[in-house]
């Protein structure tokens, strides 16, 4: 029986929608969840209700205050009514997008699989392009609801190490790349490049007008050069660092990176799937390597190929950037470096940094640096707990070399067999899904946020700035 809905509550839908369209959607909304087959009727029948409320609207820029208050009404109840439905059913969404986990799909497939199969549950393809070119602001947010899946997947345990699992083989393009590294000695994708230093392989981060921020054009690049760098069967170790910049303040020096390219947030160029993608692929493999396909990664009961990591900060490592160094083996920085975690002006969660970050420098520092925006020098106290290495920035160079040898003056087996025993008591992989179960949804929120507009337009001018 459907629970009786608060009389205010349906003043705000029909102050903005007709009475009798209002009413025959609420006598549709499931109360409750029984069986599969029959909770898919009746749930889509209710979501797809929603969206026919939703179209008798015009779009969120054009709508007067009593519809905006409307809409959120509207995806606000659809939303608790696919929360209910997933925790009842999200292990057989998942088993049905994967036939029972006998295949492995990517998360950014995996949304729109889920889409398909069950019609209501997340946005589709074709939605998410109708706004592809809209302001971050004048979205309505229809990727919270992927957030709130990828939440419910990722929370249950063989669902949640699968999807881990899929997120953490070698992207199909990553042989081609390797096969063209093997043959050309370098690898240009754009946004990385890669290059043989004797036994060692660069990974050279490149986005120079933006400062080599982190932004859709560059976010397949990355992964696939990680994966290519891990893959490489001639280099023993890999070295990350960032390519000179073009930015008038900074030209030609070499940048480590801002972070997210805020500017393209503030314009809706970055998907929410965008979150996802770096945090379980790229950035896991930092960490955990790259997964072969018949063995969980989970460092217990199997592994995958890895190699450490060294990570040469010069100038700065702002956000996301901040965030890959809790990733690494060892970090060299340039004695005038510092690190920053600016998360309360951009008003979203800082990748899994809040996970990894009181390991490093302790609770009370994490947080002043994530909440309250304390810049880390890095040839200071705290800057020294994240680095291992201060060096004078034009001795960069034979710095790193000086660490490749010295990491791997003894061999490789031994300091992949060290990174995976601080890994197995530091982050295992059920510590990492749980916290990705509550990144997701969190993040899905903030992004949509209109706190997130009014930061990037209070500290960050993005109305103003040049695309």
């Amino acid at each position: 029986m459907q629970d009786t809905i608060a009389p205010a509550n349906i003043e705000v839908l029909t102050d903005a929608l007709p009475e009798d369209a209002v009413q025959g959607w609420l006598a549709d909304e499931p109360s409750e969840t029984n069986d599969l087959i029959s909770d898919r009727v009746r749930y889509r029948t209710f979501w797809q209700g929603a969206e026919r409320l939703i179209d008798m609207m015009p779009e969120k820029s054009a709508r007067p205050a009593a519809q905006e208050l409307a809409a959120q009404a509207i995806w606000t109840r659809t939303r608790e009514s696919r929360d209910r439905f997933l925790r009842t059913h999200a292990r057989a969404v998942y088993g049905a997008v994967t036939r029972r986990m006998e295949r492995f799909v990517r998360v950014e497939e995996l949304l729109f699989a889920a889409a398909d199969a069950f019609p209501g549950l997340a946005p589709t393809r074709a939605q998410i392009a109708a706004e592809k070119d809209t302001l971050q602001r004048d979205k309505d947010g229809l990727e919270i609801d992927q957030g709130v899946l990828i939440s419910h997947i990722l929370a249950a345990d063989q669902s949640g190490r699968h999807l881990c699992h899929a997120m953490l083989l070698p992207r199909p393009e990553s042989e081609d790349a390797l096969a063209k590294l093997a043959a050309d000695g370098a690898l240009d994708l754009g946004a990385v490049r890669l290059e043989r230093h004797g036994r060692a392989i660069h990974l050279i981060m490149s986005n120079p007008r933006f400062l080599n921020a982190e932004d859709q054009t560059t976010i397949d690049a990355m992964e696939i050069g990680v994966d290519v760098a891990i893959l490489d069967p001639e280099s023993d170790i890999a070295v990350l660092r960032g390519a000179p910049v073009e930015h008038p303040k900074y030209a030609g020096r070499r940048i480590f990176g801002s972070g997210i390219n805020l500017t393209h947030l503030y314009r809706g160029r970055i998907p929410y799937v965008w979150f996802l993608q770096r945090e379980l692929g790229c950035v896991h493999k930092f960490l955990r390597g790259v997964a072969k396909p018949d063995v969980l990664p989970d460092d217990v009961t199997g592994c995958g190929i890895e190699k450490p990591w060294i990570a040469a900060v010069e100038s700065f490592a702002i956000g996301g950037h901040c965030q890959i160094l809790l990733t690494m083996d060892y970090v060299l920085a340039a004695h005038d470096a510092y690190l920053t975690l600016p998360a309360r002006k951009e008003g979203i969660v800082p990748g899994a940094a809040n996970l990894r970050l009181p390991r490093f420098t302790g609770d009370r520092i994490a947080r002043q640096a994530i909440q309250y925006e304390r810049k880390l020098v890095c040839d200071s106290f705290e800057g020294r707990l994240i680095c291992d290495e201060i060096t004078p920035a034009e001795q960069m160079d034979q710095a790193i070399e000086r660490v490749v040898a010295r990491l791997t003056s003894s061999g490789a087996v031994g300091a992949i067999s060290n990174r995976r025993a601080f890994r197995v008591a530091e982050e295992p992989l059920d510590m990492f899904r749980r916290y990705c179960a509550v990144y997701a949804r969190e993040q899905a929120q903030c992004h949509f946020s209109r706190a997130l507009i009014d930061n990037l337009e209070r500290f960050w001018n993005a109305q103003n700035r040049a695309e």
